[in-house]
């Protein structure tokens, strides 16, 4: 596999792994029963391990690693931060506000991880 296939893949991964949250945030803000269907709660933890596993290869095929370039740093961070609020969205938050919250929050971490990848500019705001 060449590096602009794995970076396509990355790409695909990283807009199914979006769509794939909005939609359940969507369920999730109308309190949808299709939440609770067994796809929903396997396909995106696959769509995410790819994901990652690409992310990886993309790293480790181009020698730019977190530490080393800024805006690669900028990206993991902004994941840890959309993961965790991701996890507050769908599963954690106590209220439906909270849930809200750091639904909103979570779309905007996603935003801005797309926004560094497309420029590599850490600084660079949608």
């Amino acid at each position: 596999m060449s590096y602009i296939a794995l970076k396509h893949l990355h790409v695909s991964f990283a807009a199914l792994s979006g769509v794939l949250f909005l939609v359940r945030g969507i369920w999730m803000l109308s309190s949808s029963p299709r939440l609770q269907q067994r796809w929903v709660k396997i396909v995106p933890h696959v769509v995410d391990t790819l994901l990652l596993a690409s992310a990886i290869g993309l790293a480790t095929w181009s020698s730019q690693y977190p530490g080393q370039a800024p805006w690669l740093t900028a990206k993991v961070a902004a994941l840890v931060a959309y993961i965790v609020l991701g996890m507050m969205a769908l599963k954690q938050g106590r209220t439906r506000q909270v849930r809200t919250a750091a639904f909103a929050g979570a779309l905007v971490c996603f935003a801005y991880i797309v926004s560094v990848a497309v420029t590599k500019n850490p600084l660079m705001v949608f």
